[in-house]
């Protein structure tokens, strides 16, 4: 058996091979005749598929030129029928010998499905009731000399899809549907914010201290300089710099980078964006987080009340607030108020079987404690406040309660969508806090901060109370299109590398 499908293959291969020479000698063959398509550099294109489905009434019997790729074709002798593919869709064209003449008309019969076409010709409907257009000219802009993947089975090998993103955008069309939507997604948020009064900035991605994040960065060797350099990790501490500046409202829409590993909602390559308001707290977080999923929803997906994998989610409903604590007490039935020290929290873990290292203190407890028990049932969208100072060093601490910081999650579909504070702004208590990390770091943390002089400067000359958060664009982005994993909204994920 196993030879057999190896001699099925074997010609297979062989076969592909004769149809790849075939489309290269047709190339050929037309650069002989001066009609070499990739001569052409331009084409006027008046309309698109959909938008002539759209305003059949007023175009039909117009004339109009479109131009795509050919996804089909029928010949039938004197007359024949194409599938032209464009951005937002499909329309049939209808190509005669006697309307574009008997030389077009037997270099037409001759196009291989791929190819790139533009058609001008009159808006009509066929006799079966499809709107199509009939074509008058015939012009060959680029010829493929590739095979697409067979139509009726298209693109599934996902491996495939993802490394030939353009192959998966032109065979798979909710593919394509979900990266439009990704655009959208993020102009909104971009009117979102601007009608908030907030400023777009740009800054640095090589950096000489990669914080503001729980993350080990990438490292680089900047040559000018003889330096070593960072690949940002995170857009925080300088969006502060800039409150510190005077500029009162400020976000960046950017892609940073995490040396981590690949998962269904994690690329150590990938887009986040952070937003800084001054003179607010994360309560003002909290609010402009809520107005703009709500948003977004409605402005995007038409409803508050989106499906995910099936399972209904509602932003129209004021989103829930609980503590971290609260959440432990209701889903581990553990009360954190009342335990004393690293060592209790650590004989707590050892009695739920959770693993921890002997570096970890309360508040990292805290922490694994709400990840195990919490995090799964966190499905509509909830507010998780107030965390253990310890995993917070960049966060303001609660009145009143200095083991806390004034900080919260928002939880959907038990996923982290993004991380808000009350922003530190003590330079004295930052630099405690970073000296905390850096302790971290030497004792086994590759995660940890360190110690930034420039940014401790910056808090010194003054920053005012400010909020600010984090929001992991992808993630929303999955939610929204109903996507499974991180990559089906990636155009290029990271895969790693094969050779050819």
């Amino acid at each position: 058996m196993a030879e057999q499908n190896n001699q099925t293959k074997q010609e297979q291969q062989q076969d592909i091979g004769q149809l790849l020479k075939v489309r290269r000698e047709k190339l050929a063959n037309l650069q002989e005749a001066g009609k070499d398509p990739f001569q052409i550099t331009k084409y006027d294109v008046t309309h698109h598929s959909t938008e002539i489905r759209e305003h059949y009434e007023e175009l039909e019997g117009k004339t109009v030129r479109i131009a795509g790729r050919v996804m089909s074709k029928r010949i039938m002798g004197k007359a024949s029928f194409c599938n032209i593919q464009d951005l937002p869709g499909n329309i049939q064209c209808y190509v005669a010998r006697d309307s574009i003449g008997e030389e077009a008309y037997a270099d037409f019969k001759k196009y291989d499905v791929g190819d790139i076409v533009g058609i001008e010709g009159e808006v009509f409907t066929t006799r079966t009731g499809e709107i199509s257009v009939h074509a008058a000219c015939v012009t060959l802009l680029a010829k493929s000399l590739q095979i697409l993947p067979e139509k009726y089975h298209g693109l599934t090998n996902t491996d495939i899809r993802y490394r030939q993103r353009y192959t998966d955008l032109i065979m798979n069309p909710e593919v394509k549907d979900t990266f439009i939507r990704r655009s959208r997604i993020i102009k909104e948020i971009r009117n979102f914010l601007d009608g908030r009064g907030f400023m777009e900035v740009e800054t640095p991605m090589l950096v000489p201290n990669a914080g503001g994040a729980a993350a080990r960065p990438f490292e680089t060797h900047y040559n000018a300089l003889d330096e070593d350099v960072k690949l940002r990790i995170s857009l925080e501490l300088y969006l502060k710099r800039l409150i510190v500046g005077g500029l009162e409202r400020v976000y960046e829409i950017g892609r940073v980078f995490r040396n981590e590993g690949v998962d269904t909602r994690h690329n150590p390559e990938f887009t986040l964006m952070e937003l800084y308001q001054a003179y607010t707290d994360y309560e003002g977080m909290m609010e402009l987080t809520e107005s703009m999923f709500r948003y977004l929803a409605q402005t995007v997906c038409g409803t508050t009340v989106i499906t995910y994998n099936g399972m209904e989610i509602d932003f129209g409903k004021p989103f829930e607030r609980i503590t971290m604590h609260e959440c432990i007490r209701k889903y581990a039935g553990v009360d954190f108020d009342n335990v004393e020290g690293d060592e209790a929290a650590k004989a707590l873990a050892d009695q739920h079987h959770i693993a921890y290292e002997a570096r970890h203190t309360k508040g990292d407890i805290i922490n694994l404690f709400f990840e195990e028990y919490c995090e799964k049932n966190l499905v509509q969208p909830t507010f998780v406040m107030d965390h253990p100072l310890a995993i917070s060093p960049l966060t303001k601490k609660k009145p009143g309660d200095p083991e806390k910081v004034e900080r919260f999650e928002l939880f959907i579909n038990t996923w982290e969508m993004c991380n808000a504070y009350s922003e530190l702004n003590d330079p004295l208590d930052q630099r405690e806090r970073f000296a905390a990390q850096d302790a971290a770091f030497a004792a086994g943390d590759e995660e940890a901060n360190h110690t930034d002089e420039d940014f401790l400067n910056a808090l010194e000359i003054g920053m005012p109370p400010t909020g600010g958060i984090g929001y992991g664009i992808d993630r929303l982005v999955m939610l929204l299109t109903d996507s499974p994993a991180i990559r089906d909204v990636l155009l290029f994920p990271t895969m790693r590398n094969v050779e050819k």
